[in-house]
């Protein structure tokens, strides 16, 4: 696949056709908001098209989405590129880490590493201050002491990860009384407001200052060296070797103060992203400073409106434009189920075995964690709104499903001996007797598979397929509340929207076929 892409690339080149835009991605954090925002602008003030996919989920959703082509470049780490993404065990020397990644990472999947940026964000395990003066903490091997009678609040990755709480556990002893997965944003808020005593954080980061929180040391230097650098995909440095040459122009250029103050801009001040990254560039003599901002990611030009509701009303076009995203992803995936799994769960009502084995197949699917089943996805269909569509439709599967076969072969049975008795043959049975009996309890079904995919939709930003989902998962990032309402409260509407719809065709389709007992 990626050798007729490049050959398309190529004819297209030749015909004069303009070539397709780069893709930039970021994980679903501040920081890297702001890094990736750097590159896009930066290689659009270089000539190339750029598109966007901000917030995609975990690091194996992004580095996966990178490796099969689904993006372009983004900003990450090398000791996660080291630990988390190549499997490697820890090394202390920065210059050993990165040249180890990057050598292992085009050998095994053909990803280039670009030179440093110029700083190190490592892991930062941080209480608050009145905790560190109580317990007497200043290092990790003093958390070790106390930490069985001490709430932690960690994100997803560093719960999971080997340079994360597992590494902790086995360097330092470090076992708290009750662990709890928390989002970037959400988690120092949760520290500050008392729900946890000890949060994982980033060493740039601008909310330890914010809070006033205290960073404990790695006494023991547990913890290899974070670089940030670009990783840039095969598919780029093939098809256009000058763009990556562009984001060598950011190598070396930050320094870890110069990103401390970029991400305090975002995270304490609220400053929009593009903003912070046009003004990032401008400083560093990469891009004309006194060009204003025009493009549709730069965010409001003024201060934000005070009010929640002229808030709203600012954000009117983008939160229509991801209505009408959301209300597509959630139409599309739900009609192919209903396609699907209304005519096999009557055919399974034919089948004298099997037919239980395959609707809890269908069941099973609705165990799995929904970001998980897009991560599986990415190798096979990229990242957007094919992925986002499948799962959707799997997702829906298991209502329709159950409720088509449960519907049609419980149908009253009198009236079907009635129906058998008069003469009727079992086609017209199913079409004029067991179909219109059913048609409540099988309305049922597509009614909650339809609210459940509204719910479910909003995950499929995590990998750039948009909706409503978009601004939800960008405020979790950036701790911005009125910008997650900004999606939830519009996608909480179109799921009552939804159901009263379908509950509308159910009441219609009971008075045609005279199963409505209201």
């Amino acid at each position: 696949m990626r050798t007729i892409w490049t050959a398309m690339m190529v004819t297209m080149t030749a015909l004069g056709a303009p070539p397709r835009p780069i893709i930039v991605a970021s994980k679903p954090f501040g920081e890297s908001y702001i890094l990736a925002e750097m590159m896009a602008q930066l290689l659009e003030a270089r000539g190339r098209v750029v598109e966007r996919r901000l917030g995609l989920g975990a690091t194996e959703v992004a580095y996966g989405a990178l490796r099969a082509g689904a993006v372009d470049v983004y900003p990450e780490y090398t000791g996660t590129g080291l630990v988390a993404i190549l499997g490697l065990p820890p090394e202390r020397d920065p210059a050993a880490v990165f040249a180890r990644v990057a050598s292992a990472s085009m050998a095994r999947d053909g990803v280039r590493w670009l030179p440093p940026l110029g700083f190190q964000n490592t892991y930062a395990i941080a209480v608050r201050r009145p905790t560190a003066d109580s317990l007497h903490l200043a290092t990790l091997s003093d958390l070790s002491r106390v930490a069985p009678s001490l709430r932690a609040g960690l994100t997803a990755d560093f719960i999971g990860r080997p340079d994360g709480l597992p590494g902790l556990a086995r360097t330092y002893g470090i076992r708290f009384r009750a662990v709890r997965a928390l989002l970037p944003a959400v988690k120092y808020q949760a520290l500050a407001a008392g729900a946890v005593d000890v949060i994982d954080g980033y060493s740039t980061d601008g909310l330890i200052a914010r809070y006033d929180l205290v960073v404990l040391r790695d006494d023991r230097s547990f913890y290899p060296p974070y670089q940030a650098a670009a990783v840039v995909g095969p598919s780029l440095q093939r098809e256009d070797p000058e763009a990556v040459l562009v984001l060598t122009e950011l190598s070396g250029r930050i320094d870890v103060g110069t990103m401390r103050r970029l991400n305090r801009r975002l995270e304490v001040d609220g400053a929009p992203v593009a903003s912070i990254a046009h003004d990032a560039l401008a400083s560093l003599g990469l891009t004309a400073a006194a060009a204003p901002l025009d493009d549709a990611h730069a965010g409001p030009a003024a201060p934000p409106p005070t009010s929640f509701v002229a808030y709203l009303g600012a954000r009117r076009p983008a939160i229509l434009a991801d209505t009408s995203r959301h209300l597509l992803l959630v139409a599309l995936s739900l009609g192919a189920a209903v396609l699907i799994a209304l005519p096999l769960g009557v055919v399974l009502t034919t089948v004298p075995r099997g037919a239980e084995g395959v609707i809890r197949v269908a069941g099973m699917l609705e165990t799995v964690p929904g970001i998980a089943l897009l991560a599986f996805m990415i190798p096979l269909l990229g990242i957007g709104v094919v992925p986002a569509l499948v799962a959707l439709f799997l997702y829906s599967l298991y209502p329709i499903l159950r409720n088509a076969y449960t519907g049609v072969r419980n149908s009253d049975p009198s009236t079907v001996d009635a129906a058998q008795a008069l003469g009727m043959t079992p086609r017209q049975v199913l079409l004029y007797v067991r179909l219109p009996l059913a048609a409540p309890v099988i309305m049922a079904g597509i009614r909650t598979a339809a609210v459940l995919d509204v719910g479910t939709a909003t995950l499929a930003a995590f990998i750039g397929a948009g909706g409503l989902g978009d601004p939800i998962v960008t405020g979790l990032a950036l701790a911005d509340t009125r910008m997650i309402l900004s999606g939830a409260i519009p996608a909480a509407l179109l799921a009552l929207a939804v159901d009263g719809l379908l509950g509308g065709v159910e009441r219609w389709t009971g008075r045609r076929w005279g199963t409505d007992r209201r």
